[in-house]
């Protein structure tokens, strides 16, 4: 059975980020096989991870939906869905990637997120450790794209909006009933000590915080893989030492 970390938080703080860099730790403390989505229609992960996307789930989908003559004769459109989805995984250096995307004809993201909910439940058998990065904000919690996990890790700075989303956040997972054994908070880029009374009626667990980190910032600004990030850059050690918290 895998284990599920999903990544939550407002936009701008550095979500997917961290959701690179936990597929990396994971990978180097060789904990298990590796399986990262990328549930962000504003795709980020794949080139943090340094991988080309060969297709997206959205990608499949419309093009079913504008040549349903593709499907075989002899299978279902589910089973058909299901076989492109498995042949569009992106094969990385120990961790595979899926993509989400963002649908490009017509309609809402429902059958999307019905295909993904399904598919991710049926992959789950395949791999250790499955990463999310999801939507920035709350829509990915309201359309139910995620209904459980093991880790749910709430990525937010210091700042008195950034944690009001947090709460949101939380507040929404228990209205909709979303199974997650951990909530955990993680504000990122802050290296001060949090005052308890800003976080105590959060609702989370607060595992610690990132600091800023200079050779991140200048890899995402140059658009490289945070993968060839050097291993004494202190955002990556910094999270290392949260790891246990968040996987375990």
């Amino acid at each position: 059975m895998s284990y599920t970390i999903a990544i939550a938080g407002k936009g701008g703080t550095g979500k997917t980020t961290i959701a690179t860099l936990l597929v990396r730790l994971i990978k180097e403390n060789k904990l298990g096989s590796i399986l990262a989505i990328d549930a962000d229609p504003n795709s980020n992960l794949a080139e943090g991870l340094g991988i080309e996307i060969k297709e997206t789930i959205s990608s499949i989908l419309d093009d079913i939906s504008l040549h349903p003559e593709i499907i075989p004769k002899d299978m279902s459109k589910d089973r058909f869905i299901e076989y492109q989805i498995h042949t569009a995984i992106s094969e990385g250096d120990g961790f595979d990637l899926l993509t989400m995307g963002r649908p490009e004809g017509p309609g809402c993201y429902c059958y999307v997120n019905n295909v993904l909910r399904n598919i991710m439940g049926k992959l789950t058998n395949d791999y250790d450790y499955i990463v999310i990065d999801n939507e920035a904000g709350l829509e990915h919690l309201s359309r139910r794209t995620l209904r459980a996990c093991d880790a749910l890790v709430v990525i937010s700075d210091a700042t008195p909006a950034g944690l009001r989303a947090a709460k949101r956040i939380n507040l929404l997972v228990e209205e909709l009933k979303i199974k997650a054994k951990k909530r955990l908070l993680l504000l990122n880029r802050f290296a001060g000590k949090i005052e308890k009374e800003k976080i105590k009626d959060l609702g989370l667990d607060y595992i610690g915080s990132i600091p800023e980190d200079n050779l991140i910032q200048k890899i995402s600004l140059d658009g490289g893989s945070l993968m060839d990030l050097d291993n004494t850059a202190v955002g990556l050690q910094s999270l290392d030492k949260l790891g246990g918290k968040i996987w375990s």
